[in-house]
């Protein structure tokens, strides 16, 4: 879960059928890690690839300064650029994306895009599962 750091940079593929490839960084702070001065917390900059209709969801909905959550699988990979060096990547090819705040937060859009069948989080609620009332802290919560 982290912060949209701009809006998703979306191309479509060439060829039969063009596929929307959007590119986004989330700033992701680390928890319980402090920098030098001791006052801020650091932050890791996920670069993350949505393909096809996530890709489309992400031009359409995600702006900069967003919360959002993702689940994805890792992607390494490397280049030579332009100068000769070696470059290396690594990437999260996104397979769910949501909104990590209501909808009133944020941009004033709320929902969620997941490809495949399983049902959004928020339809959970009455399946077991307790919302967490306003106001609640994500520190005060027993897990991680």
């Amino acid at each position: 879960m982290g912060r949209l750091t701009r809006d998703p940079e979306v191309r479509y593929s060439q060829g039969e059928r063009a596929m929307a490839i959007a590119r986004y960084t989330l700033a992701v702070d680390r928890r319980g890690r402090r920098n030098q001065d001791g006052n801020e917390q650091t932050a890791d900059f996920i670069n993350c690839v949505a393909f096809d209709r996530a890709g489309e969801f992400a031009e359409k909905y995600f702006r900069q300064g967003m919360r959002v959550l993702i689940s994805g699988r890792i992607q390494t990979g490397s280049y030579t650029n332009k100068d000769g060096i070696k470059v290396y990547t690594t990437d999260v090819i996104v397979d769910d994306q949501e909104f990590a705040d209501s909808k009133g937060s944020a941009s004033g859009e709320g929902g969620s895009y997941q490809p495949t069948s399983r049902p959004a989080p928020s339809s959970a609620i009455g399946d077991g599962f307790m919302n967490i009332p306003d106001g609640v802290e994500d520190e005060g919560l027993p897990f991680n």
